[in-house]
Order: structure tokens, then sequence, then C-alpha cells
């Protein structure tokens, strides 16, 4: 994720880092390139047909409406990525404070906590796909090897409750609160799969990307008679609004990513190992910093 102020004049010009623009460039060059050719046609031999701007009005407010609705979608997608990992964070932190009140045996505690640390992990490299992530292998051991790494985490900690309730390690209120947790733990796990596998309907994409070209490869018929060699200037930027606003949704529709728009998950996931450092007697390690304005 891109973290930094407000931009700046000079950044409005320069900044690339978080822009869109590298990811379109070659389109854009593509649609200008197309719209000069189209003027100079015109200039040689008047090929090109005279078409006003109405319909090029309507298209283009259809067109903006469409992406408003994709855009607030995706968004939808992004934010609720969000307060699902940042009720994971609250979860790991209350889970620590729970074992320290109502598990009596050291080991066991310890042993519940580097497992809820591992699972966390082990959740993050599994919504990015991440085989053989390092921070999950060190902290997940074994479990990296499950059909699913992360549900065979929580599974291990139900089964270290479960030892401590038989062991009298764990009084009945003690289970039923960290059965609770455990199972708030499991439902953020399923809404953040629930948004990884289901992506937003591929007709949406489609629809949005063809009709963008459509518009743009027309557009230079109603500006080559009173724009002139202007025309592949305003086809750039209509072309840079519309199929950079395509990008960022496309991004957004997929917070899990390790793209600029993405989540910072392993931001998320260093701020809960400082969380549970002290209860694990170990440093806590520094907060992540971003690295060229980019939180990964």
């Amino acid at each position: 994720m891109i973290v930094r102020d407000a931009p700046r004049a000079l950044d409005l010009i320069f900044a690339i880092r978080g822009s869109i623009l590298p990811r379109i460039a070659l389109r854009l060059i593509a649609l200008m390139g197309f719209a000069a050719l189209l003027v100079w046609l015109d200039r040689r031999a008047d090929l090109l047909p005279e078409t006003g701007g109405l319909g090029f009005t309507v298209f283009g407010i259809a067109l903006s409406l469409f992406l408003g609705f994709r855009n607030n979608a995706a968004y939808d997608r992004w934010w609720e990525a969000r307060k699902l990992w940042g009720g994971l964070l609250a979860d790991m932190r209350s889970l620590a404070r729970e074992a320290e009140v109502f598990v009596r045996d050291d080991a066991l505690r310890l042993s519940l906590l580097r497992t809820a640390r591992g699972f966390l992990h082990l959740h993050r490299a599994n919504l990015r796909g991440l085989g053989g992530d390092e921070l999950a292998q060190r902290h997940g051991g074994t479990l990296t090897d499950a059909p699913h790494p992360p549900d065979a985490a929580l599974d291990a900690m139900a089964a270290l409750v479960k030892q401590g309730a038989l062991g009298g390690m764990i009084d009945s209120f003690g289970q039923r609160t960290l059965a609770e947790r455990l199972r708030s733990m499991a439902l953020k796990q399923a809404g953040c799969e629930r948004i990884a596998t289901t992506p937003l309907p591929y007709v949406y994409s489609l629809l949005i990307y063809r009709t963008t070209w459509l518009f743009c490869l027309l557009l230079p018929l109603a500006l080559v008679g009173p724009a002139g060699w202007l025309t592949p200037v305003f086809v750039g930027i209509v072309g840079y609004v519309f199929f950079g606003l395509a990008e960022v949704t496309e991004e957004l529709s997929h917070p899990f990513g390790q793209t600029p728009n993405g989540l910072p998950l392993d931001a998320i996931c260093r701020a809960a190992e400082i969380s549970l450092a002290p209860h694990l007697d170990e440093e806590a390690p520094a907060p992540l910093e971003p690295k060229d304005y980019f939180l990964s």
C-alpha cells in the first residue's frame, strides 16, 4: 500500500511510485498515435466524417457511471478486507490477554500464542498464494505442509485448548472464552478467503475495457474538426482518466495482492508480533516502515 502525504504540485507531475501511469502508458501511446494518424489522414485527404459531440457526451456519461459503480464495488471489497484484518489483529491481542488470565500452565500458554502467530502468517501467505514464504515457514513449522495451513493452525490451537481443559489447566469459563476467540478468528479467516476466491464478475471487466477502448478510438471523430492537431492530447487525457480508473478498480478488487493498492498484510502481521512479544517473553520487533512510500 502506498503511504505518503497529499501530493504537492511537483508530485502531481513527476510522482511515479503509486501512479497508475506506468501500467497504462503503452495504451495511451497507442491511442494518441492512432488519433494523430486520423488527424493526418483528415488533413491529407479529408477522409473522416464530420460527427457532432452529443453522442460522445452521452456515451462518456454512461461509461463514467459504470466505472463509478465498478469502483464502488471494488472499494467495498478492499474496505471489508481491511476491516477483517483489523479484527484479526484485535483478536490476536485479546487472545494474548485471555491466555494470561485463563491458561494456568506457562508452557501451554506459550504454545498457544506461538501457534496463533503462526496462523496469522500462514493466513497471509495463503491469501497471497506465497508458497515457501519464509515467515510462514518459520512460525508455522510443520503446519505449512498441511492441505490448508491456516486452518490446520486453528485446529492445533483448538487441540491445545482441549488439552488444557482435560488437564485442568483451563477452567470451563476459560474454555468457552478461548473457544469463542477461535471462532471469531475462523469467521474472519473465512471472510478473507471469500473475498480472495470470489472476484468481481468477469463480465464487468470485459464490458469496461471494451467500451473504454471503443470510446477512445471513436473520440477523434468528434475532435478532429474543432481540435485539429490537439486531438491526440485530448484523447490521451480522456484515456488516462478512463483506463486509469479501470486499472485502479482492478487492483482494489484484489485487496490481498502485493500491488501498490493492496493491503499491507506484512505490516499488520508485524503489529501482531509486537503485541504478542511481551506475552511470549520475547523482544518486540521494530514496526515495518514504508520503502519508497510502499508499505507491504
